[in-house]
């Protein structure tokens, strides 16, 4: 949750919120992706730009607001002198090399790519992270300037503003602005489907763009392979193959991963050979040390069950069994069944507005007017309610902490006395951080190791800095299977401290 979002991005949420509508934000993985092109599923500076300025006025705006929702510029010399000079390959091995690009890095631990028209492409750090040599990494950048050179992105926006336009002529003409809506997000839906066959014409034009500038071609095949097994284990609570937290994705604009794989591998082969072309991982894996991994403490951070934001200054524990993700515009969490969730996000209210009008003043429909309390948490003013759907029930808390007020939500299918009690506990431990505690929060970041003579994929596991599943996340970001045989002195990824 950074805060550029809370002061500006929560203010804008609807007075009132429905419990559907509710209840889909809260299970959402994300929603900064917006209607971007995506390739797959904050050290930041804003203020040291180098794009900004080079674009015209009507790209400045979306380049601007991309770069707010995915945390700040990432800077690191190294990885974008290696970007660059991927890039330039791939620019004279293409088939229009007289077009310009500009590259950011953005500081998100998302693993997203994507393109605006005109040439500008976004490469979040998270997915530079989740690469393992340059053929990999020029992969993604070819892939994303395939959508330049057939103008994808310049098609999807102009269809974009046709259905927006047609929304609001409904909306005016015919005096209904939630037939307009549904329009517009139907028409988002189609566009959704026709970008399918976007992303695979990107997918060949960026695999023979690749191999003409003399990469490994099937470094596609890899990346997406690594992208899908990543998905998989996000997906999937401890200790279990799959079917965890739902996965919400109505508009998906992507073929699905084993399909892209597949036609990958096809593309590749006419090509070359599997082994051919440069794939220059000790220039990657040298780029790619010291490479923050995971939440920027900048923007918050989760470590297991707790969050902190250093910069707002306050901290929360969710209850036992819940896994916590951050976004740019809330704090979620979801149990492993899917039958249990929360958010936390924050909202201005008057300071003469008590906390029990609030959350009685239809913010959410269903509230049980006789369950509003007044309560205060760790010194703060609060108070707490309970609403009612027909599927789920809530319990939501509002603290009041400095100009803001952050809402804890609590869902379940039937909030049980066990479960309120839960919830209870864990919306007490919201509490301000002392500065010292500030401090000394540090990122996560790469570091690269050789494998020594008694090192074991065990052993290398178990020093990764990572709540749970130690070893699949190993696995997972060197690109390796679980019966890879590793030789003396070969470089790997782990995550430190």
């Amino acid at each position: 949750m950074s805060a550029r979002e809370r002061q500006e991005g929560c203010h804008g949420l609807r007075a009132a919120i429905s419990i559907a509508a509710l209840a889909l934000a809260l299970f959402a993985a994300s929603c900064a992706n917006g209607d971007f092109d995506r390739y797959g599923l904050s050290e930041a500076s804003a203020a040291r730009d180098d794009v900004a300025s080079t674009l015209p006025p009507e790209q400045r705006k979306e380049h601007e607001r991309l770069i707010a929702a995915y945390g700040g510029v990432y800077h690191s010399p190294e990885l974008e002198a290696l970007i660059s000079h991927t890039v330039d390959r791939l620019v004279a091995a293409s088939e229009k090399p007289e077009l310009k690009y500009r590259v950011t890095l953005l500081n998100s631990s998302a693993i997203n790519a994507f393109a605006l028209p005109g040439g500008t492409l976004y490469v979040t750090r998270g997915l530079v992270a989740l690469a393992n040599d340059t053929s990999e990494l020029s992969s993604v950048l070819a892939h994303e300037m395939a959508h330049v050179i057939a103008r994808h992105a310049a098609i999807r926006e102009d269809q974009v503003r046709q259905a927006m336009i047609v929304s609001r002529v409904i909306s005016d003409v015919v005096s209904d602005p939630d037939l307009g809506a549904l329009a517009l997000a139907k028409s988002k839906i189609s566009l959704a489907s026709f970008s399918r066959g976007q992303e695979l014409e990107a997918d060949a034009v960026g695999v023979g763009i690749s191999a003409r500038a003399g990469y490994d071609a099937f470094g596609a095949s890899r990346f997406l392979t690594s992208m899908s097994r990543y998905a998989t284990m996000r997906a999937s609570p401890a200790g279990q193959p799959g079917g965890g937290r739902d996965q919400i994705d109505f508009i998906s604009s992507h073929p699905s991963t084993p399909e892209r794989i597949s036609i990958a591998v096809a593309n590749a082969s006419q090509y070359a050979t599997p082994g051919s072309g440069d794939r220059e991982r000790k220039e990657f894996l040298d780029a790619v040390e010291g490479l923050v991994y995971g939440d920027d403490p900048k923007e918050g951070y989760v470590r297991g069950r707790n969050f902190l934001h250093p910069n707002l200054g306050f901290s929360f524990t969710a209850p036992e069994g819940f896994t916590l993700e951050n976004t740019p515009q809330a704090v979620l969490g979801a149990t492993a069944s899917g039958r249990e969730a929360l958010r936390l996000d924050a909202v201005r209210v008057p300071t003469t507005t008590p906390l029990q009008n609030y959350l009685a003043s239809g913010w959410i429909d269903g509230v049980d007017q006789a369950s509003v309390e007044q309560l205060t948490i760790n010194g703060f003013p609060a108070a707490s309610a309970i609403a009612r759907g027909d599927q789920w029930s809530f319990r939501l808390y509002a603290i009041r902490f400095g100009s803001d007020v952050y809402r804890l939500v609590f869902a379940a299918r039937d909030i049980t006395a066990q479960f309120d009690q839960a919830f209870r506990v864990s919306a007490m431990t919201f509490r301000r951080v002392a500065v010292e505690e500030a401090k000394n929060v540090r990122p996560l970041r790469i570091s690269v190791v050789r494998f020594g003579l008694t090192d074991t994929i065990e052993k290398l596991a178990k020093r990764m800095a990572v709540p749970d599943r130690q070893l699949e996340r190993f696995l997972v970001l060197n690109g390796l299977e679980r019966d890879a045989k590793l030789k003396f002195g070969d470089r790997v990824k782990i995550v430190v401290e």
